[in-house]
């Protein structure tokens, strides 16, 4: 603290001084009532305090995540929040984030996510075409080395790159068709093998 200024310490004393002595005096009469009520609102303070500083540790335990039961290779997704559902696939060992598109045909990835599997944009040769709810974007087909979700790999994938502008890479139905099912029941996406 190299701003630390006396006077106002002094003036935050005088403060709670005077605010403690007229809540004593207004409750003399009920001075264990009193107390008991500053001790619930303490523990009120607290709590909002350790949830706040501990949210980014217990808000995966509040949300739920996808689940893989490898032994009897499926893979449950609960639907997230804004209605779509959401995996987590490692492409060529890289984790990525994707949506789940029913309506797209193949796998998409978008530039940032590209880039991270080991695919620069700069370098791709963008000469597909596709439609989507923007219109049409350019496309460059680049093969995955695997894509992984928890104990179940593919290999020798082919995907998409998008040169437009994506907000989420896209899991289409090039890849939920190597599932031998897919089934949406209860909230839950389940993909089994």
């Amino acid at each position: 603290m190299s701003d630390f200024d006396p006077g106002r310490l002094i003036y935050l004393v005088l403060l709670l001084l005077v605010v403690g002595s007229w809540v004593f005096v207004q409750n003399r009469q009920g001075l264990g009532k009193t107390v008991q009520q500053l001790a619930i609102w303490a523990f009120i303070f607290l709590g909002v305090i350790a949830s706040y500083g501990l949210w980014e540790d217990i808000r995966h335990t509040v949300r739920p995540q996808q689940s893989v039961h490898q032994d009897q290779g499926r893979v449950e997704v609960p639907r997230s929040s804004d209605g779509h559902y959401y995996l987590t696939v490692a492409v060529n060992g890289t984790p990525v984030h994707f949506m789940v598109d029913t309506g797209a045909s193949e796998v998409v990835l978008n530039d940032r996510d590209a880039r991270r599997a080991g695919f620069d944009p700069e370098d791709l040769a963008f000469l597909g075409r596709a439609q989507t709810a923007n219109g049409e974007v350019r496309t460059a087909r680049v093969r995955v080395d695997e894509m992984s979700l928890g104990g179940i790999s593919d290999r020798n994938v082919n995907i998409w790159v998008n040169e437009g502008d994506l907000d989420n890479s896209l899991l289409g139905m090039g890849y939920l068709q190597r599932w031998s099912s897919v089934e949406i029941r209860s909230g839950k996406m389940i993909l089994t093998r």
